[in-house]
């Protein structure tokens, strides 16, 4: 990666930036050039095939230094993959966001306008982040966990929908279920042989839809089991360091991974790191109150995983209570002491990923 910016280049010699806006079935391109400014725009399939006439077009223009693309983990994802597999070394990718409202206001909407816009942004520099490379085992973990926590919640809400209809059943059949746990209520369920015939029966409708709900709470198990058989696989081949972190479970560190990415490098430093997973101090002094408070931006999911960790060492981690009591008696509260205490955990694992996700 050049310390050189992107702008330098194009001023020094020869040189175009791209830019790209992204859609499902059609991408729009825009191509500039600091001393000539817009030069064209076009609309390409969002296809291999488009990809690479897209590529071949822009070069038309001159050598390309640096393509910025929009939604590079969604509808860009295709093309930001193609992008850093065939022009590594050729041109640098960058991650743009879409124009702000402010902007689209003073200048109008359109596909080319956002294309335009977000080669520009790379122009100047307000597009520096790099997109997460998505062809390797962090991409696996990922999307074997997207249908794992779909999984996950589909399985809870079939549970709230059996205690409910359990709760407001009548006579012998409330009174066999309602005081078992989830899993027993689920075999009980299971085992009932309602008769179709009697249908139009509610109370023989209540055990149908009981039976329903219990099959597919037993199906849901067994999906989410198969997936985290092999996350555990995944994550311990991707990760060993940070799995081997106090209180890092299987799902925690597959989510940090996941919002890390593979290439971490991306990221300049374990300040970046903080910023990222929302843990980067905030300050809220007023007065002669000198104080700060925790940062309700960054990857939510990630700061969530930090959570866990946090409060599962606040309970069953020697030194994190040792720390705790020692700050509770500074007057710290507690919100403040787990932002203490996720800003810390947040340099381990950083460490931990760098020495994991470096060599894989």
């Amino acid at each position: 990666m050049s310390d050189v910016s992107v702008e330098e280049q194009v001023l020094d010699g020869p040189g175009v930036v791209v830019g790209v806006d992204t859609h499902q079935l059609v991408h729009v391109a825009a191509v500039i050039d600091a001393r000539l400014g817009r030069l064209a725009d076009r609309e390409f399939p969002a296809t291999r095939a488009g990809f690479g006439e897209l590529v071949s077009w822009a070069a038309t223009y001159g050598p390309v230094l640096a393509v910025g693309v929009e939604s590079t983990g969604s509808y860009g994802a295709g093309l930001t993959r193609h992008l850093l597999t065939h022009g590594a070394g050729a041109f640098e990718v960058f991650e743009v966001n879409r124009p702000e409202r402010a902007t689209r206001v003073r200048h109008g909407k359109s596909d080319p306008l956002d294309a335009y816009s977000a080669a520009e942004q790379v122009l100047a520099g307000r597009a520096s982040g790099r997109p997460k490379v998505k062809t390797g085992i962090v991409e696996a973990i990922r999307v074997i966990k997207v249908p794992r926590d779909a999984a996950v919640k589909n399985r809870t809400a079939a549970y709230s929908q059996l205690r409910d209809l359990i709760t407001a059943a009548s006579g012998r059949l409330h009174d066999d279920l309602i005081g078992l746990s989830g899993k027993k209520r689920v075999a009980k369920v299971l085992a009932m042989r309602p008769d179709p015939s009697r249908v139009a029966d509610p109370d023989h409708a209540v055990r149908h839809a009981l039976r329903a709900l219990a099959r597919r709470i037993a199906y849901l198990d067994g999906e989410i089991a198969e997936a985290d058989k092999h996350l555990a696989t995944l994550v311990q081949q991707a990760c060993p360091s940070l799995l081997a972190m106090a209180q890092v479970g299987v799902q925690t560190a597959a989510q940090l991974a996941i919002s890390t990415g593979e290439n971490i490098d991306r990221m300049r430093s374990e300040a970046s790191f903080a910023k990222l997973v929302g843990v980067a101090p905030l300050p809220a002094s007023s007065g002669k109150t000198r104080r700060h408070r925790l940062n309700p931006g960054g990857d939510r999911q990630a700061n969530s995983a930090l959570y866990m960790i946090t409060v599962g060492r606040m309970g069953r981690h020697e030194e994190t209570r040792a720390y705790v009591e020692r700050r509770r008696a500074e007057g710290l509260s507690t919100p403040e002491i787990i932002r203490c205490l996720k800003r810390h955990l947040a340099r381990s694992v950083y460490r931990a990923l760098r020495t994991d996700l470096m060599t894989t």
